[in-house]
């Protein structure tokens, strides 16, 4: 092994363990939110903040998913004008289910 090739590994090391630091440091942070939110009374500062922020998440969401089926509807659009440029029928879209592979659990 050559020493560039140490150095980068240890630079990917380092990398990897900031975001490990970082991931165990936002979990904490959460976990401490939440305690402090249900040992809270219902009308308390810090429950209503975990209130309003999951509210918050819960809009985000649902935009998000606005978002991402207006955008494939626009992909199906566009797929079909190819299709009928070319002359040929669009085929229809695959069935979507929950459960995608053949075996059971």
């Amino acid at each position: 092994m050559s020493e560039s090739n140490d150095k980068r590994r240890g630079r990917g090391a380092r990398r990897v363990l900031r975001k490990a630091a970082g991931t165990v440091g936002t979990g904490v942070v959460g976990v401490l939110v939440v305690r402090a939110a249900e040992g809270s009374e219902p009308g308390s500062l810090p429950r209503k903040v975990a209130v309003r922020v999951t509210r918050w998440g819960i809009l985000g969401s649902r935009r998000a998913e606005a978002a991402v089926e207006k955008a494939r509807l626009a992909a199906g659009d566009i797929r079909a004008q190819a299709y009928a440029d070319l002359g040929e029928p669009a085929p229809p879209p695959a069935a979507r289910t929950a459960d995608r592979h053949d075996h059971s659990h």
